[in-house]
């Protein structure tokens, strides 16, 4: 249970590289179960989720071994259609493989996933759409028991939307399996996230007929085989947002790099609206906070192009900084606020009702112990850090490392007094 220990009142300056995306990876990563030969992935990120991913398929057949940002894959046995609860339980993204496994091996096991806990994220969508497309799906003893009858998987009309709007993983497991389906499948209410985009690549590139990306209608044409490939992950657009906001909250001037400013826009705007300065070049970008009188502005969570709810916590931070009210409202998780009450043991001025927090800014944050509670909740708790006076430890940062890639070592090459506390006594 390694901690962080963070001095704060530093001005972040310099410059820094992002690296690839989680979101991004996992899923190309449970892609590679449909796969015939062998292939690589480049600029893989090190962290938690992907060691957790890597030992899944490893359990489910795949000869993976990744040095440092390449990874090669390939799937060496057929036969093994059972993901273990003691994997899956540390990560909601394992529920990815039920598509990949349902489609190649008409077969799957799969425990319900775990990950972080901050309020309900049903995966009725998932089990609806492979269901159309002809999988029988059961729960028995905490466990999804699904199978493909003899004629295998075809194609289907599958409307994947719902009150809370567009579902990632969803749209991405029954993508998956539709590949290897008979005839075409239309999925209409698609996720439109820069993650879905590049799942689609990636498949392309193996073989796949998909068209529609970007966009809420995706149509598969069905193949029968999938080869591996060669492929480059992209950088990751929440580490991106949460490093300018580190910029923005002590003041500072930063660039990050390895970027693609265009999949930032929602999070560039509302600095922007704050009163920061941003400038993108190529694939940079800018924030010039060194004298800006930031003001309040109020956020809405969105699926894409809209305001992540991965930036919804790190904002919040940023808001107990600047001047004025800030009203956040969470549409896509609305219980996703356990950060916060640690927030407010910093000294924070935060009002919670339902999934809105009203934060009154600015406030003096004093340095205090803090526990994590999730990866996003972390990075938010790390920012307010920052500029908090005195020293300020948080707790639990395995959340943190699930998605960030040695964070506090890019926080110190920025200027930040950021260390990470080893528990000697943690397995």
């Amino acid at each position: 249970m390694d901690s962080f220990k963070i001095i704060g009142g530093q001005r972040l300056q310099g410059s820094i590289e992002i690296s690839g995306s989680k979101n991004a990876c996992l899923p190309m990563l449970a892609a590679t179960l449909l796969l015939d030969g062998k292939g690589t992935l480049g600029n893989v990120p090190q962290l938690r989720d992907v060691d957790t991913i890597l030992l899944l398929l490893r359990e489910l057949g795949v000869d993976a071994s990744q040095n440092g940002g390449d990874l090669t894959y390939e799937v060496t046995d057929q036969t093994v259609v059972e993901a273990p609860y003691d994997i899956v339980r540390r990560m909601r993204a394992s529920i990815c493989v039920l598509g990949p496994l349902l489609a190649r091996r008409q077969a799957a096991v799969v425990s319900l996933p775990g990950g972080c806990v901050f309020g309900d994220r049903p995966i009725d969508l998932h089990l609806m759409g492979l269901r159309a497309l002809g999988a029988e799906i059961n729960m028995v003893h905490g466990s999804l028991v699904a199978s493909v009858g003899a004629a295998g998987l075809r194609g289907a009309a599958i409307d994947l939307g719902s009150e809370f709007g567009s579902t990632v993983l969803g749209t991405m497991n029954v993508m998956m399996a539709a590949c290897l389906a008979r005839g075409e499948t239309k999925i209409t209410h698609a996720a439109r996230e820069p993650e879905v985009v590049e799942l689609i690549q990636f498949l392309n590139k193996c073989g796949a007929q998909i068209s529609g990306a970007g966009t809420s209608t995706l149509t598969i044409n069905g193949v029968e085989k999938l080869s591996a490939c060669n492929y480059q992950i992209p950088a990751d657009r929440i580490e991106a947002a949460t490093l300018l906001i580190a910029g923005a909250i002590t003041g500072g001037d930063i660039t990050i790099s390895n970027c693609i400013p265009s999949h930032l826009t929602a999070v560039t705007s509302a600095l922007q609206q704050c009163g920061y300065n941003l400038e993108a070049n190529g694939n940079e970008i800018r924030i010039d906070a060194t004298s800006v009188s930031a003001v309040a502005h109020s956020i809405e969570t969105a699926p894409y192009p809209g305001f992540p709810t991965d930036v919804q916590a790190q904002w919040m931070a940023l808001c107990t900084q600047i001047d004025g009210d800030s009203r956040l409202t969470d549409h896509i998780y609305p219980e996703r606020f356990m950060h916060v009450s640690e927030l407010q043991r910093l000294g924070a001025n935060l009002q919670r009702e339902g999934n809105q927090v009203v934060a009154h800014g600015p406030c003096r944050l004093s340095g205090a112990e803090v526990m994590a509670s999730d990866l996003r909740a972390s990075a938010a708790l790390v920012l307010a850090g920052l500029v908090a006076s005195g020293e300020t430890l948080i707790r639990r940062v395995y959340h943190l490392d699930r998605g960030y890639q040695k964070l506090e070592h890019k926080l110190r090459l920025l200027g930040a007094n950021v260390q990470r506390v080893v528990d000697e006594t943690s397995p």
